[in-house]
């Protein structure tokens, strides 16, 4: 198994720009420095909490600061964008860092995000997301003259090209034909991961879901490899989850349900935000419980996986056993503040060189 990081990012609305944009940096330069294997960077435009708008303009910082570490959009709505703007930045981004980008695309998760765009259907994002990457990779699959029509772009390159000059090609990425392109999966028995099988696409399960929403992942996953014809492979599928280890199973336990803490904080504010959505289905333990008697001390005590050294590492194998046979743990990112920076640190150090080794 490898380890790597999902950051939405998230902090609280309190803390400088700045500052928390730094400290995320000082973290990706942290992960590659230990060995880690990736990073996913989120995108939000309407939400002090979750800062970083542009995911590429963010790690093309961290290219000159990092040496092994590959960095993902984790992920970019493409409903959001002009998917010819999307596939010109993400190719130069993939020349930047050569090879190191992957390139994870979703329909989109934040409301406030679906209104100022006027996205708030969600079979149109999802129908907007497909032909979105459909234009993306014509464009970097073919030659010109350009002329992809879908149901809702166009890609159009016929009257002012001069071949020898350059002018009228659209860049192609430095991977070929396409860098590893990833898919954020959170619904239970998601038909995106079915897609994501049948397109070659890397499923990615969010953190924030229950254990038994993973676990459907996986099979839906493999019901598209099966339609495939292709033998499914855990290597490609990423689990996001929230751990923490300390130096007992106490302490640890104090840290998950402090009610100051970076990881309260963070489920508290996904579930107020899946509340908005109206999409609570993804984040609650039981399907069947009423919105209003849900607490987040059970969502906390369901999705984080916390102990020892010792206890984490059994919590984990058996949570691999349970779901399915994944390849890459992404640990999900915290807000750094105060004494949460340093004991998540220590969580991925003790990941990378201890646990990882022992679980294959």
């Amino acid at each position: 198994m490898k380890l790597g990081m999902f950051m939405m990012p998230l902090h609280p609305p309190h803390r400088a720009l700045t500052d928390v944009y730094d400290e995320d940096m000082a973290k990706i330069i942290f992960a590659d420095q230990i060995g880690m294997e990736e990073v996913w960077v989120g995108e939000h435009f309407s939400a002090t909490t979750e800062p970083i708008a542009a995911a590429m303009i963010f790690l093309a910082a961290a290219l000159p600061q990092t040496k092994h570490i590959k960095l993902g959009t984790g992920v970019v709505n493409l409903p959001n964008h002009n998917p010819l703007i999307v596939a010109a930045e993400a190719a130069q981004f993939d020349h930047m860092s050569k090879g190191r980008f992957m390139f994870g695309i979703g329909p989109g998760g934040l409301a406030s995000d679906f209104e100022v765009f006027d996205n708030t259907d969600p079979k149109v994002r999802e129908e907007r997301m497909l032909d979105a990457f459909e234009a993306i990779k014509y464009i970097w699959t073919h030659d010109a003259p350009y002329d992809y029509q879908g149901p809702y772009y166009h890609v159009r390159i016929k009257d002012n090209i001069i071949g020898d000059m350059g002018i009228g090609t659209l860049h192609k990425p430095y991977q070929k034909p396409l860098p590893p392109v990833g898919l954020s999966v959170m619904s239970p028995f998601s038909g995106s991961a079915k897609r994501a099988a049948l397109k070659g696409w890397l499923p990615i399960s969010a953190n924030f879901v229950p254990e038994y929403i993973v676990a459907s992942h996986w099979t839906k996953y493999k019901e598209g490899c099966a339609e495939a014809k292709m033998e499914a492979d855990g290597n490609k599928w990423r689990v996001s989850r929230n751990v923490i280890i300390a130096d007992t199973d106490e302490e640890a336990q104090q840290m998950a349900f402090n009610p100051s803490g970076s990881t309260r904080y963070y489920f508290e504010y996904v579930w107020r935000a899946l509340v908005g959505a109206n999409f609570t289905v993804a984040m609650k333990p039981n399907p069947e419980t009423p919105d209003d008697q849900v607490k987040i001390e059970d969502i906390i005590d369901a999705l984080v996986i916390h102990g020892s050294e010792k206890t984490v590492t059994e919590k984990l194998a058996a949570f691999r056993d349970r779901v399915g046979p994944f390849g890459t743990l992404l640990l999900a990112s915290m807000d750094g503040e105060g004494a949460s920076g340093p004991a998540e640190r220590k969580t991925m150090q003790i990941l990378q060189n201890r646990i990882l080794p022992k679980l294959g």
